[in-house]
C-alpha cells in the first residue's frame, strides 16, 4: 500500500462544475437515445480522465493524468507530512480566518495520518481569497480501499 498526493487551485466557479468532476456512467446511453444525450456521454468519457478538475470521490484521482500526481509515499505518515506542508503554504490564503489557526491543521495533519494508516482516502478543501479554491487529496493506492478496480497511475 501507498499513496498519492495531489493539489489542485483554480477559481471557484470552476471547481462548482460538478458534471465535470463525475465520471460517465458506467454504461452508455442505449440505442436510440436522443443524439445529445450520446453526444454527453461520448463527451464526459473523453474529458473526465484528463480534467485536472478534483473528482467528487477522491478515489478517482487514481484515473487522472500521471502528471497530476504531487507525490508518492510508502508511509501515511509521511504523506501526511506533505500535506501538513502544503496547509503551511496556503494557510495565509484561507478565506476563514478560524481555519488558520495551527492548532486546528495539525489537528488535520494527524487525522490525516492516522486514516491514511488505516488504507482510508483524505480530501480537504478550503476556500482562499479571491474567491479561488484550494482541494488537497491524499489517495491509498494498491488497492484503494473503496475503488479497487483502478489502477494504480505510477507504475
Amino acid at each position: 500500500m501507498h499513496h498519492h498526493g495531489y493539489l489542485w487551485t483554480g477559481p471557484k466557479d470552476r471547481f462548482d462544475q460538478e458534471a465535470l468532476r463525475r465520471p460517465p456512467h458506467p454504461e452508455p446511453p442505449p440505442a436510440g437515445a436522443r443524439p445529445e444525450l450520446i453526444q454527453r456521454y461520448r463527451e464526459v468519457t473523453a474529458d473526465f480522465p484528463r480534467s485536472d478538475l478534483p473528482p467528487l470521490e477522491t478515489a478517482y484521482w487514481l484515473v487522472k493524468p500521471r502528471s497530476l500526481v504531487r507525490g508518492t509515499w510508502g508511509e501515511g505518515k509521511e504523506a501526511a507530512s506533505w500535506l501538513g506542508e502544503q496547509l503551511a503554504e496556503y494557510a495565509p490564503r484561507f478565506l476563514a480566518e478560524a481555519q488558520r489557526d495551527t492548532t486546528h491543521l495539525a489537528r488535520l495533519v494527524n487525522s490525516a495520518a492516522e486514516r491514511l494508516e488505516s488504507g482510508a482516502d483524505v480530501s480537504l478543501g478550503f476556500y482562499l481569497e479571491r474567491p479561488s479554491y484550494l482541494s488537497l487529496a491524499l489517495v491509498t493506492c494498491s488497492p484503494n480501499r473503496s475503488k479497487p478496480e483502478l489502477a494504480c497511475p505510477v507504475r
